[in-house]
């Protein structure tokens, strides 16, 4: 009876440890398992983290840089319409200075002589503004008193203030030689130059990066001499001790 007792008691403590055993092994490996998915979704999130990360810092870089270069752009732009926008006043109001009554009085014969040279050409008419018909009328009547007599007109025009026209009086052709006509000429020879003068002088900037690898690289091949001269003078001081 207590053999049959100790056998019973054997076997259930045999079967609840291994129950148990089994339950156990059971709770590590889903929590292993449970573990590992856990970790594999924080990779995972810590992945997509980094790659958005990533993007997000490539965006904002692009859209500085971006955004650099349109402000440099802008300044580049004003400044050269800054520029051109002096240079054609100062040559406007260089050329209206230089349209004075001696130079119209000279000028304005010759282009009349060389219009009528053409076979082509029909009765025609000088503009010029008020004050300067008024203050040339008499001499340019003398100067040009066979073409006049052919129909040649002498006419004010309010819309000049300096200059002339010269043009068929049905107005199919004509030359502009106003102060404002030949102003524009010149500035639109001028506003391409500036441009290209600027793009030249722009090309020529150093970069920053590059001035100062130039700088470190000029200190190193310094020092090696400053070192070579250390030495020299070291050499020098124990010759001397010797030779005392």
């Amino acid at each position: 009876m207590d053999v049959q007792l100790q056998e019973l008691i054997d076997k259930i403590r045999k079967d609840g440890v291994a129950s148990a055993t089994t339950s156990a092994q059971n709770i590590i490996a889903e929590a292993e398992k449970k573990a590992a998915s856990i970790i594999t979704e924080a990779e995972e999130k810590a992945d997509s983290i980094i790659k958005n990360a990533k993007v997000e810092t490539a965006r904002m870089e692009k859209a500085s840089e971006d955004a650099i270069t349109q402000a440099g752009r802008n300044l580049i732009i004003s400044f050269r319409d800054g520029i051109n926008k002096e240079l054609s006043a100062l040559v406007g109001n260089g050329i209206a200075k230089a349209y004075d009554k001696d130079l119209l009085k000279k000028l304005i014969p010759e282009t009349v002589k060389a219009w009528v040279a053409s076979p082509d050409t029909k009765d025609l008419s000088v503009l010029l503004s008020s004050k300067d018909l008024k203050a040339l009328e008499s001499g340019l009547k003398t100067a040009l008193k066979s073409h006049i007599s052919k129909g040649l007109e002498l006419k004010s025009d309010d819309s000049l203030s300096s200059g002339f026209r010269i043009g068929a009086k049905d107005g199919s052709a004509f030359y502009d030689f106003s102060a404002e006509s030949v102003a524009e000429l010149f500035s639109s020879y001028l506003n391409p130059k500036t441009t290209e003068l600027m793009k030249n002088a722009a090309a020529g900037i150093p970069n920053e990066s590059v001035e100062e690898e130039t700088a470190f690289d000029a200190e190193q091949e310094e020092k090696p001499a400053k070192k070579t001269a250390a030495k020299k003078r070291t050499s020098t001081t124990k010759e001397k001790k010797e030779k005392k």
